[in-house]
């Protein structure tokens, strides 16, 4: 897939603030600083679409960028912030929380995962909750270049067997890195897949 077009065209603190539209959302959300705007600058070929932190929790709303004038990317507020107050942090997972379980065009979550690390319970309990709204979703693990392929994979599939232990299904993961571009490609097949409806 070209992308031809790259444009941030709102940000919303809540579901009435979303644009109203019917074009297919691919949302991504992860623990603070994940690579959530590094990975879409990745995918748009825009270095400075999405704003780069890093401070953690710096997403504090909704940010939809519209891509070839036809889907979008949501960045959403993520999850397990280190620098703000617990009431808000809370805000900030209601939002994202609202946002998947009500957002009637929201094809695909997109959960981020820091490659390097073992799995971590907050990202057990959110991917354990996602699976139960039913909105698809896939596995994105960043910063591969951070390490070898070999420890890359070997992280890959214990995570895959904890979320199979959580949900009972084996997600499907994709490696990705903002610095080397590795994994642009998959990520792209697979939003293209999905656009065209395939499961």
């Amino acid at each position: 897939m070209q992308i031809r077009s790259a444009d941030l065209v709102t940000s919303a603190s809540d579901l009435g603030g979303c644009p109203d539209w019917d074009r297919p959302e691919f949302a991504l959300i992860g623990r603070s600083n994940v690579g959530k705007s590094s990975l879409i600058n990745l995918l748009t070929g825009r270095n400075g679409l999405a704003k780069v932190s890093a401070t953690p929790g710096k997403t504090r709303l909704m940010n939809f960028f519209l891509i070839n004038q036809q889907w979008s990317l949501v960045d959403l507020p993520g999850y397990g912030f280190a620098k703000v107050a617990k009431e808000e942090a809370h805000a900030f997972n209601e939002r994202s929380g609202d946002y998947i379980g009500r957002r009637a065009c929201l094809r695909c979550v997109l959960v981020l995962i820091d490659s390097r690390h073992p799995p971590q319970r907050i990202d057990m309990d959110f991917i354990e909750w996602l699976s139960g709204t039913g909105v698809p979703f896939v596995i994105v693990f960043t910063k591969a270049d951070k390490q070898s392929a070999g420890k890359t994979r070997a992280n890959a599939a214990v995570f895959r067997e904890h979320v199979a232990a959580r949900i009972g299904v084996e997600p499907e993961i994709l490696v990705s890195s903002a610095v080397s571009r590795e994994g642009r490609g998959d990520v792209m097949k697979f939003i293209e897949s999905r656009l065209a409806g395939n499961p």
